[in-house]
This record gives C-alpha cells, sequence and structure tokens, in this order.
C-alpha cells in the first residue's frame, strides 16, 4: 500500500503534542510516531527510495524502520552507546561518532537528517555545517530543534526552565530524586530561533529550502515572520537546506 502523504494539518499537530507528554514513559509510542511523521516530512523535500540517509542522532533505531519504509538506505550515528541500545543491540550499520565531528567523506549522503538533537551538543552550529559537508551537490539537509523558549525547551524539566536552566535542574531532581535526563549545560543547551535563521542564511556552501515550525499547522507557518513570538510558539524549527 502506498504510503499517506504528509499533511500539516490541526489533526497531526494535536497527535504528536500528546505523544510528547509520554515521551519517558512510553518512548515505543511517542517515538515510533515521530518517526513515521518524520520520515513523511522529509519526503517532501527529498525523494526517499534509494536515497542514503544519514541520521544524526540516531538513537535506539525508531526511525530506522519508517526511512527504510519509504525506500531510503538508512545510516544512523550517535555518541552515546547507551542511547544506541536502548532497544537492544542497535541496527546494523550504525555509527559511533561526534554529531559536531562526523566520521564521513564530503558529499557522502543523499539526505542528512537530525531530529531534536541539535539542542543537546554544545556547538551547535558546528555540528550543522558538518551535516552540510557530508551532503552531497543537490542533496537536502534536513535540521530540526527544539527551542530554547518554547513549552518544551527545558524537557522534562519544563516549564521550570523560564526560571533558568540550572534551577530548573535543581528543581527536578529535589522532585524526583535523581538528576534529569538532559541536564542544562552539561546535555541540555539554549538554542533559539534567531540563531538558527542567521546560520541558514550565512551557509555558503547550501540555499535554504524551507524554514517551518515543524510541529505546527500550516496556517500557523506566520509566526516565523515575529521576532519574539516565534521563540515561545514555534516549538520546533525545522531548517531545511538544498546542497550546493
Amino acid at each position: 500500500m502506498p504510503l499517506a502523504p504528509f499533511r500539516p494539518t490541526l489533526a497531526r499537530s494535536w497527535r504528536l503534542f500528546s505523544a510528547f507528554r509520554v515521551e519517558q514513559s512510553d518512548p515505543d509510542r511517542f517515538y515510533g510516531l515521530l518517526a513515521a511523521d518524520s520520515a513523511g516530512q522529509v519526503a517532501t523535500y527529498a525523494r526517499l527510495d534509494g536515497a542514503w540517509v544519514l541520521d544524526v542522532g540516531g538513537g535506539p533505531g525508531y526511525f530506522a524502520a519508517a526511512f527504510r519504509e519509504r525506500g531510503a538506505r538508512y545510516t544512523a550515528l550517535d555518541a552515546d552507546a547507551g542511547e544506541l541500545s536502548g532497544r537492544g543491540v542497535p541496527e546494523p550499520g550504525t555509527v559511533m561518532g561526534s554529531g559536531m565531528d562526523l566520521p564521513f567523506a564530503d558529499g557522502s549522503f543523499d539526505v542528512t537528517y537530525s531530529s531534536n538533537v541539535l539542542e543537546h551538543v554544545p556547538d551547535p552550529w558546528r555540528m550543522a555545517d558538518e551535516m552540510v559537508r557530508v551532503t552531497r551537490p543537490g542533496g537536502i539537509v534536513f535540521l530540526s530543534y527544539t527551542l530554547w523558549w518554547g513549552p518544551w525547551g527545558g524537557h522534562e524539566t519544563a516549564p521550570w526552565h523560564y526560571l533558568g536552566g540550572h534551577r530548573a535542574a535543581r528543581r527536578y531532581e529535589r522532585t524526583h530524586g535523581r538528576r534529569p535526563k538532559n541536564v542544562f549545560g552539561e546535555s541540555l543547551f539554549a538554542v533559539s530561533a534567531a540563531s538558527g535563521l542567521a546560520w541558514a542564511r550565512s551557509t555558503a556552501d547550501a540555499d535554504v529550502v524551507a524554514v517551518l515550525p515543524r510541529y505546527l499547522p500550516r496556517w500557523a507557518w506566520w509566526v516565523l515572520r515575529v521576532p519574539v513570538l516565534r521563540e515561545v510558539v514555534t516549538w520546533n524549527l525545522a531548517i531545511v537546506l538544498r546542497r550546493r
């Protein structure tokens, strides 16, 4: 059966927002839904059938099945062995390495993809530059990340991150008796929409195809035109580039 086309509707946004509430309690449900949605969204910008896709920060393999279902050859890279083995044995062909120093030659992949990883690295735009570097001329870079000032910016410490990332982490530890998975300043960093837009405009080796609020319905995409509002309402920014 042919896969359903991607449509950024309000119903789709509601399904994703609802799933975010069970990210840690039911990761199979959350990441399975997100992976299928992501592959469909990428397929609106690149032909996936026969394409070689690099997933930077691919984790335990939720996205592998979704991209392969659309005919892609899929390679995941992650720096965390624990993340890679979260569902057992890592996916065949998985690579251990840093997104800020990708261990691949220039122009290796048809599509480079990363979902909700950029906010977890200390030098996000170095990682973004690396994704452009390893994409072949004419290939697509799809990069999305969670905005710090959005409602989910603090991840499991939200909404207390609005009072400061370190304070939110300390509050989480007092409340739950353990440190959060995403510790501000160590594995979680404040990344804005403004910095992403500035990086996309300044990238010499790729052209901007689209910049959009990844999880919002199409009729709400206008929020990106309002500088302060976009930092809060956009929630997750997706940047799509075509390699020159």
